[in-house]
C-alpha cells in the first residue's frame, strides 16, 4: 500500500472514529442489567390465577443485574420499566459503539507507523534530505 493510501484511510478511519464518539456523546442515561415482565400465581387455591384457565396476576416488571457479584432484583412500576428499558437500550449501545471503536482503533494502529515511517514524495527526491 503506498503511502497516500496510507493516508486516506488513516484519514478515513478518523472521520468513522469521530463519528461514532458523536453518536456517543448523544446516548443519554445508562443502565446494566435486564427487564422482565412477570405473571405470578398465589398461594389462594380459590383465587382466579388457579382457575382453568388461569388469570395470572400481573404484568409486573423485574429489573435484575449483577452487582458486586452479587444477583440484584426489583420490582419496579410501569414507568420505571419504560425507563430502565430505555437506559438498558443505552447501555448496549454504548457497548456497540465502544467495540466499533476499538475495531476502527486496531485498524488506524497499522496504518499509523506506515504513514510517518515512509518518506513523502518530496523528501524522497530531494537527495540533501536522506
Amino acid at each position: 500500500m503506498s503511502v497516500r493510501r496510507d493516508q486516506v484511510a488513516l484519514a478515513e478511519a478518523e472521520r468513522r472514529y469521530r463519528a461514532l464518539a458523536h453518536q456517543l456523546a448523544e446516548i443519554g442515561f445508562i443502565h446494566g442489567g435486564s427487564l422482565v415482565k412477570r405473571f405470578t400465581r398465589c398461594a389462594n387455591p380459590r383465587c382466579r390465577c388457579r382457575a382453568d384457565p388461569p388469570q395470572l396476576h400481573g404484568p409486573y416488571w423485574q429489573w435484575s443485574a449483577k452487582v458486586a457479584g452479587k444477583t440484584v432484583t426489583r420490582r419496579l412500576s410501569q414507568a420505571e420499566a419504560e425507563r430502565y428499558s430505555e437506559w438498558i437500550a443505552n447501555d448496549r449501545r454504548v457497548a456497540h459503539l465502544i467495540a466499533e471503536m476499538r475495531r476502527i482503533a486496531d485498524q488506524a494502529i497499522t496504518l499509523i507507523p506506515r504513514a510517518e515511517d515512509r518518506p513523502s514524495a518530496s523528501q524522497a527526491s530531494d537527495p540533501k534530505q536522506r
